[in-house]
Parts: C-alpha cells; structure tokens; sequence
C-alpha cells in the first residue's frame, strides 16, 4: 500500500470544519501572480458557491492538518473552444454563471497544492480523480485545466506551444506537470494565451520580485512563465501568462 493511501480525501461540502485549516497550506504561486485581480473573485467565494468542488486531503494520523487541498470551478462553456483567456476567465463565467444560474457544461481545475513532503506520492493523480468524479456528479462530460507547466519558468523566452510539445522518449511530456495529466487521461489540446494577467506600478513589481525594473521592454523575473514588459514612461508592467489547455473526459 501506498503511504499515501491512508490518506482520506474529501470535498469541503462533505468536511466543513476542515475550512480554516485549508489555507493554512503554502501557495505554490509566486508573489506576483498572487496580485491577479480575478483571483478574489473566486476564493473570496468558493466556500460559499462551490463547496462540492473544494477538496481536502486528510491523514488520520493527523486529524485536522490538511495535507493536501485542489479548487475547481463550473462554468457554461461560450462558443465551441477553450477561452483564449484560461484561468481569468473560467472564473469569470463560473462567478456569472452561479450569480445567473446557468447551467455548467464544463468544470475547470484551478489549482491543487500538495505539503512537500507528500509531493510526487500520487495525492495529485487521487485529486484530479476527484475532481472528475465531481464534475461527472455535476453532470459534465469534461473536467478542464488551464495548466501552469512547473518547468516552463526555465526557459521565458521559448514560445508556449512548443514547450507543451516537448516529449521524453515514452511520449509522455516532458514537463512533470503536463505529464501528470496526460498519465492520467488528460489530452493536451492547445495553449491559452493570456490564462493570467498582473498589471502593476514599477514600484509594486520591483516588491514583488526584488527586479529593478529600470529599462524599458522585457524583464525575465524569477518563476514567471514569459517576461514581464515595462512600461517606465507610464510607470506601468504587465505580465500576460500563457497556460496549456488539458482536457478529461469524465
């Protein structure tokens, strides 16, 4: 048995006292893209609107500590294709799909955190298998996610779609990230440019990097997945960031 089997694994909906102790666990995101304006938009409310689709990962060994913790959201799909606009946008459907109730036709994966001593011991594979069996309970045919490939930070200058495209000799690919979606059934099916936008003053990036921000153009920064452009006349970077559509069917 896997030691992570032991673990139990449930939705707030079914663990409501586990709400607290959810956020306890670090983010994985870098500082920067925790200032993404649509981002309040969905955790301010997700206890509220989509308890069935916020899950936790419990050890009975440590009653109360999550070790583990994954976010989706529904939304009704507008046209035949995957926005352009990814993460942004899925929350902004869902958050007007749930004030309109409009049915959801798709549900997207958000984010799945993992404590680090449990990273790689397949918690990843039992929560986007949770989140499937959510959006199937929801009455979806496809659970999505606009992917934030881990490695792709390494090489900010190299084009979205060719990174995704990289694959190791077993035709998995390359990044571990994408890799684990594929593994489990999930089908790369094209890059969503602008997934997340952070715009800021010079002096907020300069925070949230430690960068100097003193030239004009493109600044590679630490973790992000393209540069960030400069604005110095205006005062003013923005940072558009590329995801990887990745499809499930459930």
């Amino acid at each position: 048995m896997a030691a992570t089997d032991r673990f139990t694994l449930a939705s707030l909906a079914e663990r409501p006292d586990l709400a607290t102790e959810l956020w306890s666990l670090t983010h994985l995101w870098p500082t920067f893209l925790l200032h993404d304006p649509t981002a309040d938009l969905y955790y301010e409310r997700c206890e509220r609107l989509f308890a069935d689709l916020v899950f936790v990962v419990e050890d009975p060994d440590e009653p109360g500590a999550v070790q583990a913790r994954g976010f989706a959201v529904p939304f009704a799909m507008r046209g035949d294709e995957l926005p352009d606009a990814g993460w942004d946008e899925v929350i902004r459907w869902g958050i007007q799909d749930a004030t309109d109730d409009r049915p959801a036709t798709h549900v997207s994966a958000l984010e799945i955190v993992i404590r680090s001593e449990h990273r790689g011991s397949g918690l990843a594979d039992r929560l986007i298998g949770a989140m499937r069996a959510a959006a199937r309970a929801r009455g979806v045919e496809q659970l999505v996610a606009p992917v934030r490939p881990t490695n792709k930070h390494r090489f900010p200058d190299e084009d979205m779609a060719g990174y995704a495209a990289r694959v190791r000799a077993d035709g998995l690919p390359e990044d571990p990230w994408l890799r684990t979606h594929v593994r489990v059934g999930g089908e790369i099916v094209r890059v969503a440019p602008r997934s997340m936008t952070v715009s800021g003053s010079l002096a907020e990036w300069r925070e949230w990097t430690g960068e100097p921000f003193d030239r004009p153009g493109p600044t590679i920064v630490g973790r992000a997945l393209v540069p960030v452009i400069a604005d110095l006349d205006r005062d003013l970077a923005v940072y558009v960031e590329p995801n990887v559509w990745v499809v499930h069917d459930v």
